[in-house]
């Protein structure tokens, strides 16, 4: 078997920048994705990737993508917005949840699918969403509803593709990074590093790891 090629969306900044720096110091050959082409090819001279444009709110992008990646191991689905911290259910603004939802559960979702040929294919495929305990059934409070809803969503996708994908071998968990100390996230968080290494743990998983779970650090967080 080769190197192992893995892609990491939303990796110019914070945690899916990390994620590509650790994946790329294991070894592996890293896509970095990110919106801007300047902000993926910093990002990824940075951490010793390759750049790859990806809007995964764009189907063209999503497809030219697919087209391009020849092999793939390991999709890591990082990219996310809208940490609504000034919302609550009662009042929020539809159109923003809207948003959050076609980036954090659909793009993911279109990815994931247009990326399968190539991660059947390999030996050890591996899927990781980046999740939240935000998205933590067991302690849900009214914070945050325009991204804890996308990330409950995302939760249940990960459940879904795991069950269907169980068969071919394809791992596919949903991680929390805890609170880290990057630009979504604020000040006060635990390192970044930290945060990256809970992500990078399910990304090289061995073949009989767990599939379908919600973890932290490689420990399972309540649905």
């Amino acid at each position: 078997m080769g190197v192992t090629v893995s892609l990491v969306t939303g990796g110019n900044r914070g945690i899916g920048l990390e994620v590509c720096r650790q994946l790329a110091a294991r070894g592996h050959e890293v896509l970095l994705g990110a919106r801007s082409p300047d902000a993926a090819a910093r990002a990824a001279k940075e951490a010793g990737a390759t750049p790859v444009r990806l809007d995964v709110t764009s189907a063209a992008d999503v497809d030219r993508v697919a087209g391009e990646v020849g092999r793939l191991d390991v999709l890591v689905n990082n990219a996310a917005i809208t940490y609504d911290t000034w919302q609550r259910p009662s009042t929020a603004d539809l159109d923003v949840v809207r948003d959050a939802a076609e980036t954090n559960l659909y793009g993911p979702w279109r990815l994931t699918q247009a990326l399968l040929p190539a991660l059947r294919r390999s030996a050890h495929g591996r899927i990781v969403n980046v999740s939240s305990e935000a998205a933590s059934l067991a302690a849900m409070g009214s914070d945050t509803p325009a991204y804890t809803a996308s990330k409950v969503a995302l939760n249940a996708l990960t459940r879904m593709f795991a069950a269907e994908l169980r068969a071919d071998g394809i791992l596919v968990n949903a991680v929390c990074p805890g609170w880290v100390a990057t630009d979504m996230g604020g000040p006060g968080g635990r390192p970044v590093a930290d945060g990256a290494a809970s992500v990078v743990w399910a990304a090289t998983l061995p073949d009989d790891g767990p599939t379908g779970g919600f973890f932290r650090d490689g420990r399972p967080l309540p649905w």
